[in-house]
């Protein structure tokens, strides 16, 4: 199973001076690596027209201002948005959530959904607005058996639920959800719907006008681009109702000492300086996964899931998170060895073998602490994942298990 793109793109994958080794980076779920065409997209914006742009209009500032919203022409074509104003550049999924969260026109008790797997990204807003405005905060228990229950759905939209947030894809166990399907019935409901597409926009193709959802936010540091940028889309109408998270330079039409009038959305919710360097780099990112072509991933991840499920399911006192099915759980390999915590198995891994993975509570507390757990490891792939990578990754993990057996079980 080699990799689905030549490695020797990405410098991080690369022998360089001072390495004693390559790592096998099994982390992407949290931060993908960077292929050379998005850090010379970095570079050429600070040593070639290194302007400030929407203000001056000398050649530089001309040049970053055209090649800024190029990128969101860019964007809008790879997710299938109807309109390139309906995306707004954000940091990252957690700014783009809040910008929703925080600029939506609740009405106290009004009532939020979230299922009982949301990253702290799409909990903890809710929670600081049950307590300043008054929602209600609705969580949706998942089934462990298969992906999705429908049927709870629609008794948690009986109690008319004003907005859906879930996540697309977990991070936690790599389940997706039907979001089709859920947008559907949310909005037979009179519900909008937020998704959080950290997990999903960088592994399958998502088509923005066909999903139907009223908003979605994803990371680009996830999918091959700069840390520090992302997207926040709004079906039409939708960013319209939203209040801006911020308001200053670059967001207002006019202003005098009085009043001031916003701009039409995007521009509107993009305060300040932009990141100019990151939306180009991550439009390099967008390129090169529009290459690769995003519908061979999910097949390439499957390969990966399969081996190392069937070299791993004999092995004592390992539980492994989400689907049973490997094709169900995209990237994501979540798993806890009876007797080990987590973080020591991320360091054995680490230091004896040069496999990075990671672990802890993945940012979703909320559901280990529910079930009373410390957390468990996680192995991600991406494109960039090769055969060697995950061996090394089953051999480490079954050397740990020889070195520690798993504890015995009492009859």
């Amino acid at each position: 199973m080699a990799a689905l793109v030549p490695r020797s793109d990405f410098p991080a994958l690369q022998p360089s001076r001072g390495k004693s080794e390559v790592p096998a980076y099994l982390d992407s779920a949290c931060m993908s690596l960077v292929p050379s065409t998005v850090l010379d997209a970095l570079r050429a914006y600070y040593t070639e027209y290194p302007g400030c742009g929407g203000r001056s209009v000398h050649r530089w500032a001309e040049e970053v201002t055209r090649r800024y919203e190029d990128a969101r022409e860019t964007f809008a074509r790879f997710l299938g948005a109807p309109d390139p104003a309906h995306l707004v550049h954000v940091r990252n999924t957690t700014e783009g959530i809040n910008v929703v969260a925080r600029g939506f026109p609740f009405q106290r008790g009004d009532r939020v959904l979230v299922s009982d797997q949301e990253h702290n990204s799409n909990l903890v807003v809710w929670q600081y607005l049950v307590k300043e405005k008054g929602i209600r905060l609705e969580v949706l228990p998942l089934p462990d058996d298969r992906p999705f229950d429908p049927e709870a759905l629609e008794r948690a939209l009986a109690k008319k639920v004003r907005l859906v947030s879930f996540f697309h894809s977990s991070n936690l166990d790599g389940r997706t959800l039907p979001a089709k399907e859920i947008v559907q019935r949310a909005h037979d409901h009179g519900a909008q719907v937020l998704f959080d597409g950290s997990q999903a926009a960088p592994h399958e193709l998502i088509d923005l006008k066909s999903l139907g959802a009223d908003f979605y936010a994803l990371s680009f540091h996830k999918m091959l681009g700069p840390t520090g940028t992302g997207l926040l889309y709004g079906a039409p109408g939708a960013l319209e109702q939203l209040s801006p998270l911020l308001r200053g330079g670059e967001t207002v039409a006019w202003s005098d000492y009085d009043a001031h009038e916003l701009l039409p959305p995007p521009h509107r919710f993009e305060a300040g300086l932009q990141n100019y360097a990151g939306v180009l780099g991550a439009r390099a990112a967008v390129d090169y996964l529009a290459k690769v072509g995003m519908e061979n991933i999910p097949p390439h991840h499957a390969r990966l899931q399969r081996r190392v499920t069937k070299e791993l399911a004999d092995l004592p006192g390992l539980r492994l998170l989400g689907p049973p099915r490997p094709e169900d759980r995209g990237n994501i390999f979540a798993f806890v060895l009876a007797g080990i915590n987590p973080h020591d198995v991320a360091l054995f891994l680490d230091e004896g073998h040069g496999v990075l993975v990671r672990s802890g509570m993945n940012c979703v507390h909320s559901w280990y602490r529910a079930r009373g757990l410390d957390g468990n490891a996680r192995a991600s792939f991406y494109l960039y994942t090769d055969e060697g990578d995950v061996d090394r990754f089953i051999a480490g993990v079954r050397e740990l298990r020889e070195r520690i057996p798993a504890p015995m079980v009492p009859a």
